[in-house]
């Protein structure tokens, strides 16, 4: 971070835009300043094309104003309802809205709108760091108004609320979420008081919808280190308000001095480690704000979406890493020889991922899909490794896997989290072989060949068959010959196994070609 005098900050916004805004309210006579985000950001070093501008008046008017001073080469939207207006010219955008004091009743998110000043809306700010405001009239062009001393908890890295922090939280509740990101993106510490009554108004996060809660989310699973934030929200108790699923997952239970590790803090390793291993989208891609990208870190040549994801992203990697382990509080056993077991959490928790999208309003679509396959496949790398790296078993791994393999084996390598530094230099050098094996297979094009040249509905053709279970269990047959290498994939070895399988399962005698000569 760095501090700035006023003549400072006249030099930072000695642009032809603000001086242009100011010219336009010093001849409307109004108070105007540039507030919010873009103004943290200048004391972060961040750059930002995203401009909010407070005229203490009517911001409709201003920016009406301005467009007409600007000509053809910016676009004006007005937003009569919402009392605000943008202003876009090039890949800058400046919103403008007049200065509002509000007020809430205690069922609704929706305030009570009237008009106030520069000090009004300050006051309903959500954070002091985003409280701040410069003057763009001519007179005062450049002069930092800080009445909440957000500067210098930015040079602390505390996030804090300008008035009682019950009252801000209880007036818009989704403001508890923006603080547990606010610290997570900008690593910094969220103020005891602040704190506090997050604990206490963490019922008030009901009345919010899903969508606005599932944003804060995505941007907290973006953040360089996102454990932090699920930390937070799991000791101001609204994660198992948002993510029951994972909170559950914070307990040790001990049974004949056995303890199994806690599956929470497990989770969160591995989202880090994910984390660590893939860039973090460059938020001017995906719409965000500056503060998702941490001091001193430039992503912008990351793209938020990669190929290979079967549609995913790098956040829906993240997702899956969150959740691979969600299915163990539904499968963790106790056994007198074993200990605590947790067999088929990956089949459990794959199970758990679609109601779990659904409530958070998240992508139903390939997205979901893509943490589904990841949360099931997710201890299929292990078990290969665990035993011998055989080409049949990594060409099975490669066929479920698809074009998601590679981000598969990022999940199982960031899912080594032993302390035991020999134990996961040994899981590490197993992942690597694994990694060799697919690399060979993939060199010698065993993708092309992973289908079966005779599919499904030349089986239903055959014996007359309807989609069933029959039809599914000699399609696997048929599959499984080629993945074990036990045939060519070939027809005519493969239409004589399959003869001796539909045998085997009593099917009628396949209808011969119309054609003459032979089968269909």
């Amino acid at each position: 971070m760095k501090l700035y005098s006023d003549k400072e900050l006249a030099a930072i916004l000695d642009q032809p835009i603000f001086h242009q805004i100011g010219q336009v309210a010093d001849e409307m006579g109004v108070e105007c300043y540039v507030v919010g985000g873009y103004v943290r950001d200048i004391f972060l070093q961040r750059p930002s094309n995203d401009i909010d501008v407070v005229v203490v008046g009517s911001g409709i008017e201003v920016a009406t104003r301005l467009k007409k001073l600007l000509g053809r080469r910016a676009h004006l939207s007005v937003f009569k309802n919402f009392g605000t207006a943008q202003v876009k010219m090039g890949e800058m955008e400046v919103e403008f809205v007049g200065a509002r004091r509000e007020s809430y009743s205690h069922d609704s998110r929706k305030p009570i709108v009237e008009d106030g000043t520069l000090e009004d809306d300050q006051n309903r700010r959500d954070f002091t760091i985003n409280a701040m405001a410069i003057c763009l009239n001519s007179e005062r062009f450049g002069q930092l108004v800080d009445p909440f001393n957000g500067l210098a908890d930015l040079e602390d890295g505390i996030i804090a609320t300008p008035l009682d922090p019950e009252v801000t939280f209880s007036d818009d509740p989704l403001r508890m979420m923006r603080c547990v990101r606010f610290a997570t993106q900008l690593n910094f510490q969220i103020e005891d008081a602040t704190f506090e009554a997050l604990e206490r108004m963490a019922d008030r996060i009901t009345i919010v919808s899903m969508e606005r809660i599932s944003v804060e989310l995505n941007k907290i699973m973006l953040s360089p280190t996102p454990s932090r934030g699920f930390v937070d929200l799991q000791r101001a108790s609204l994660l198992q308000l948002i993510l029951p699923e994972v909170a559950a997952l914070d307990i040790v239970e001990q049974k004949n001095g056995r303890a199994h590790k806690n599956n929470f803090y497990h989770s969160l390793e591995v989202l880090d480690n994910v984390a660590k291993k893939e860039p973090t989208p460059n938020p001017s891609r995906t719409g965000g704000e500056l503060g998702q990208i941490a001091p001193q870190q430039d992503y912008t040549n990351a793209p938020p979406v990669r190929e290979g994801l079967g549609g995913g992203s790098i956040l829906y990697l993240r997702w899956a890493a969150l959740l691979h382990d969600i299915g163990k509080t539904k499968s963790k056993r106790w056994d007198a020889l074993a200990g605590w077991t947790f067999h088929n959490h990956n089949y459990l928790g794959m199970k758990m991922v679609a109601p779990l999208f659904r409530r958070l309003k998240l992508p139903m679509g390939a997205e979901m899909h893509y943490v589904e396959k990841l949360v099931e496949l997710h201890m299929r790398p292990q078990a290969i490794a665990d035993d011998e790296v055989t080409d049949s078993a990594v060409r099975r791994l490669l066929s479920d896997a698809g074009d998601d393999i590679d981000d598969l084996m990022t999940l199982c390598e960031a899912d080594i989290t032993s302390k035991n530094e020999v134990k996961k230099k040994i899981f590490l050098e197993n992942f690597r072989l694994v990694r060799e094996k697919l690399a060979d297979l993939k060199e010698k094009d065993y993708k092309r060949l992973l289908q079966p040249v005779i599919d499904g509905n030349e089986i239903m053709q055959l014996f007359n068959l309807k989609p069933s279970r029959e039809v599914g269990v000699l399609k696997q047959f048929l599959k499984d010959a080629v993945l074990d290498n036990r045939v060519p994939n070939e027809r005519e070895p493969l239409m004589q196994l399959l003869m001796e399988k539909a045998e085997e399962m009593g099917l009628p005698t396949p209808i011969p070609s119309r054609a003459g000569g032979g089968l269909i």
